[in-house]
């Protein structure tokens, strides 16, 4: 989530035997929460001891028996309730799906529903430490409002006593960051299909009032049919029509010149971003080199000559000219636009006609496995003991 990538690495996974009993209660801790924002931060040695017992750690009760309510509370709910409303349910972890740029993300089997989904686990400490708790509700609060063919479905969100927790639709196939790595030039045809899906799914969010800030392929996994579903809407926000923002985020890759600048921009920002990540995927290679920081990024996006490799069609090349147009009223941004390009011609962009076509490229591809859990610290501050009994390294 932000402006940090996500790493999906291959991997092997944890068994598939491995059960954590009603977890959501446990992790909730069923009014087993601390008391106040100093209780977030419990020391190394406690939480250790806790592993091996397999509790959660203790805190004092108040006088009446009941649990305080914690003043952090108040900051992730109601979009994060301290219990899950549909009651404790048992998932099963199958594996580590992605590092992320907070948190890691989980691959779990609902027993209940017989059912994968993808686990955005967010340490409370380090999303109050980066000042994003705005994020982390925001986030929620916009998927729930979404629904399209092309974005990741979100499913319930919760917290526990140290971690907010995201429940999402999993995706078999990873990313499309992933994918790049390992063909590098995708083929035009492919790339076409790619675009096609973006342009239904940010022209569905644009003209219900949301920007997205972050288009880049680590947002984009891939389902069991190569198709694509945007995720990540840390910093998205509503932007009704006519307003500008002026916060400078994103990744600095794919932003454009008038966010760099700080603003004021629009919708038509998350454009130049599909212009750059359209240029990545059919050249192997970003059109402008990523730099330390936002100004000297803004310095070389406005000196950079955008040069399209002959090896595109024209029409193409055309599409990528008018994506990365630097200024953002002359630049590609409108449906009628897309559906009368040249490069476009004979496409549609309905999400269910795009659907019915196959994705060899991607299908073909071996499956995304789990990142091994040695790679990367993952439970040192979880709520209770999720790696007891776990066999390292991970089975396949």
């Amino acid at each position: 989530m932000g402006a940090a990538s996500s790493d999906t690495k291959g991997g092997l996974s944890l068994s598939t035997h491995l059960l954590v009993p009603p977890w959501k209660g446990l992790l909730a801790g069923n009014k087993l929460v601390a008391s106040g924002l100093d209780r977030l931060c419990v020391t190394g040695r406690t939480i250790k001891e806790n592993f091996r017992t397999g509790q959660p750690p203790s805190f004092s009760r108040e006088k009446n028996g009941e649990w305080p309510l914690p003043q952090c509370i108040s900051l992730f709910l109601p979009e994060f309730p301290v219990w899950p409303p549909a009651g404790q349910q048992e998932l099963r972890i199958l594996g580590c799906v992605a590092k992320g740029s907070i948190g890691p993300v989980l691959k779990v089997l609902d027993s209940t529903q017989e059912k994968v989904f993808a686990l955005k686990v967010l340490p409370k400490g380090e999303v109050l430490r980066r000042n994003t708790v705005k994020q982390c509700k925001e986030e929620v609060t916009i998927q729930r409002q979404v629904k399209h063919p092309f974005i990741q479905c979100l499913g319930e969100s919760w917290q526990g006593q140290q971690h907010l927790f995201i429940m999402c639709s999993y995706c078999s196939f990873g990313d499309l960051y992933t994918l790049w790595t390992s063909v590098k030039c995708i083929e035009e045809n492919t790339v076409r299909l790619f675009a096609a899906e973006m342009v239904s799914v940010l022209v569905y969010l644009h003209d219900v009032g949301i920007i997205h800030r972050d288009v880049k392929m680590e947002n984009i996994l891939l389902d069991e049919r190569g198709h694509l579903k945007l995720t990540d809407f840390g910093l998205s926000r509503q932007l009704s029509f006519g307003e500008r923002a002026y916060t400078i985020c994103g990744t600095l890759h794919y932003m454009a010149p008038e966010v760099l600048s700080g603003g004021p921009y629009s919708h038509s920002a998350d454009w130049w971003s599909l212009g750059v990540l359209l240029f990545a995927l059919s050249t192997g290679e970003f059109p402008v080199a990523s730099e330390k920081d936002h100004v000297s990024m803004l310095q070389n996006v406005n000196q950079a000559t955008y040069d399209i490799p002959e090896h595109l069609s024209k029409t193409f090349s055309n599409l990528l000219k008018e994506l990365l147009c630097r200024d953002p009223r002359r630049r590609l941004r409108y449906l009628h636009q897309f559906e009368s390009h040249p490069f476009f011609r004979g496409m549609s962009f309905d999400p269910i006609a795009l659907q019915k076509f196959r994705m060899d490229l991607v299908v073909n591809m071996r499956k995304s496995e789990s990142t091994d859990l040695k790679d990367i610290d993952l439970f040192d501050f979880f709520d209770c003991d999720l790696t007891r009994n776990l066999p390292f390294p991970c089975p396949g």
